[in-house]
Formats: structure tokens, sequence, C-alpha cells
């Protein structure tokens, strides 16, 4: 199926694409995705439990619905799809071939559920919506749903959500499972995220992964639509409205297992013009024999900068309070403590920067003749407003 050539990439169907030897889902996982995982993967007894649980979950049962009631994707019936899926395994480096169904329902949808062993399950809508390279980037990204382990969480959230409407009459009952529902669908949405990017590196297509996005948002008319004027939709529903519109944003999202379509494409157009996605396009990528050496602590940290960053750069109306607030919070911290350092630390004495250098304040008069401070720091006493000024300045003595 596929032909190995001079410079070590391989023939796929359609044209030319590079493969991942050994890739570790971290490569292309959210960062908050990717912190959840490695901290449940590291939980001591984590697989014991969910082991466990396999009793209580259907998925036995949603493997037979789907033997008896859909049609398996193989050499013999719709063997398209099948060579994309071999495809999408070779690519990603995953040993094992999971099972795919085509299940009748006008809705486009793809899924990857199970527990022991994942399968994946797309829709006629969706066979019927998407070309052949958009297909291609589609199972890619059901294929990095496997790789990473999600199958698991996914079918933990439908039998939970089951669950709910099954208790939904005891008091309290569905209040308690549905905050756990409501934290894995924060989780699941991510995850998306980090699946979308899967997909990209299997179809290794920017734009067929575009136009898939569009097609599930608008249907098949691509005639009728273009690629900038939806992520243009994108930045407008971010920066849009007031602090009204960014609550109506939060509860609407709430319900949803999939972050809203236009977000996904601007999300996956941004991370395909990083540096992180060109390195693994040019063979250089974490991998999987090295996962058991993964620092949680890092992970979080990780995930923690992305939150930072995304606040930061946000043109949300609540994004942007928070991170005025969190600023002013910051700046005045500085001042009280810039002020009581120069109060209690004496008018002639050492004076130490609060960044990552120091400077050294001698003089009586005031004045500093320190050092250079260290980035983020003034010299001399108790400098007022941390941050400001690399250079020795004046001090509070």
């Amino acid at each position: 199926m596929t032909e190995q050539t001079n410079n070590g990439h391989e023939n796929l169907p359609g044209r030319r694409r590079k493969r991942f030897a050994g890739i570790s889902s971290r490569a292309y996982e959210h960062p908050a995705d990717r912190s959840a995982l490695v901290a449940l993967r590291k939980l001591s007894g984590f697989d014991t439990v969910f082991k466990a649980l396999s009793g209580l979950l259907p998925e036995r049962s949603l493997r037979l619905l789907f033997l008896s009631d859909s049609v398996r994707v193989s050499d013999a019936q719709f063997s398209p799809l099948n060579d994309m899926l071999r495809d999408a395994c070779y690519i990603l480096d995953l040993e094992k071939v999971p099972p795919m169904y085509v299940t009748q329902d006008p809705k486009p949808n793809a899924m990857c559920i199970g527990l022991d062993e994942p399968i994946i399950v797309v829709t006629t809508g969706l066979v019927e919506l998407l070309d052949e390279e958009e297909m291609r980037a589609v199972i890619g990204h059901e294929v990095g749903h496997a790789l990473s382990g999600h199958a698991v969480y996914r079918t933990i959230l439908l039998f939970l959500t089951s669950l709910a409407v099954k208790v939904a009459w005891i008091p309290l009952g569905n209040v308690a499972i549905m905050a756990i529902v409501t934290a894995l669908r924060e989780w699941f949405r991510k995850s998306e995220l980090s699946a979308d990017r899967a997909g990209l590196l299997v179809g290794q297509d920017v734009q067929a992964s575009m136009r898939g996005l569009m097609k599930i948002a608008g249907g098949n008319h691509l005639h009728e639509m273009n690629v900038d004027a939806f992520l243009a939709q994108a930045d407008e529903y971010e920066k849009g409205g007031d602090l009204r519109d960014s609550v109506l944003k939060i509860l609407n999202v709430l319900p949803r297992s999939h972050p809203f379509t236009t977000v996904r494409a601007a999300e996956l157009k941004k991370w395909s013009e990083t540096r992180d996605y060109q390195r693994i396009m040019d063979g250089h990528y974490p991998k999987r024999s090295e996962d058991k050496d993964t620092s949680v602590t890092d992970s979080f940290r990780e995930s923690g900068r992305h939150y930072a960053d995304t606040v930061r750069g946000s043109k949300d109306p609540l994004m942007k309070l928070v991170n005025d607030i969190a600023g002013g919070a910051g700046d005045l911290a500085g001042d009280l403590g810039g002020k009581l350092f120069g109060r209690f630390g004496g008018g002639a004495g050492n004076g130490t920067g609060t960044g990552a250098g120091t400077g050294t304040g001698t003089g009586t008069d005031g004045t500093d003749h320190g050092g250079p401070a260290g980035p983020g720091a003034k010299g001399g006493q108790g400098g007022e407003r941390p941050g400001t000024d690399e250079r020795g300045g004046q001090s509070e003595g």
C-alpha cells in the first residue's frame, strides 16, 4: 500500500506524505488536554479502576450494536475509507488499526469510543459531505483520539450523560452526575483541538482541514464559502459584544462536547503556523518511548502558561477585564511591596532589585549607585515599580 522513497518518505494514495515513526500524542496535544491526560496516566491504580468499570459501561453493547446495525469498513466495504484508515494509522504509527463503521445518520459526525480497544464510527452524513482529502483529515482526527487514549474518556462521558437522564428524578442525583459530565465536556472540548491537529498531521493539507470544518458548519456549498471570511467570523466571535455576550458564550458552549466550528478552524490555522508544527513536519517530535519520563509538573506548568497567554491575548471582553484586573492587582502589589521595602529597609542600607538580577544602593542621598539589575527589576532600595526599568534608579530611601 505504501512505497518507500529514497528520502525516507512514503508515497501514499493521492500524493506523498510524511510518516511520524514512534510519535507520541504529546507532540500534537493541546496543553490543557495534555496536562489532564498526563496526570491521569500517572495516577496510581488508574488503569485498574477503569478496567473494573468496564463491566458497568455498555462497551460490549455498543460493539454489538454497530456490528449488527452498521457497515464495517474493509477491503470489501467502503474500501476507500479503509485505505484512508490504514494510511492514517501508518502515518501516526498506531500499531493496531481500529475497526471502523459507517452508520446511517444524516447528521455529519464521527467518534472514537471503547475501553479495551477503540472503535471509530462515521455517519453517512459525513461520508456524503466531505471529499477524499477532507475525509482523510477527519479519519486522522479520530486516529489521533485513539493514539491519545481519548476513547476511554469519551466512552465514560457517553455513559454518564445517559445515566444523568435516567437518574434525573432522584433529588440531587442528576446534579452530582452533571457536575462530572460538565468537567469531562470541558476536557473533551480541548481534546477535540488536539485531534484536529492530529488530522492535519495525517492529511498534511491545511486547506482541506479548513474546508472540512466549513462544510460541517455550512454544508456542501463550497462555492458559497470563503476560508478567510470563515476565519474572520471566529475573530468577530471572540472580540465582539460586551460582558453580557461573554457570559452567553460560556452558557452556549457548556452543553457541547465540541468547540464551535469557527473557533476550531482558527485554532488549527494558528497552530499550523507555529514553530511546533514545523518541527514535527521536519521530523523533530516527542517519542512514545519517552512518555514514561514525562513530568506531571511540567505539563501542568505548560498548561498554566497556555491559559495565561490565552487570557492576555484574548479579545473577549470578559477575558480582557480579567486580564486588566489581574494586571492592576499585580501593579498594586508591586507598588505596595516597593514602598514597604523602602520604608522598612532603611535609607542607607543595601537595596535589592526584585527581578532576575540585583542592584545595590550605597548612598544616603537616595541615589542608587548599584550595578544593573536583571530584567524585570529595579536596582537600589525597594524600587517602586518592579518590571519597569532594567537600570539602577532612584531609591525610596
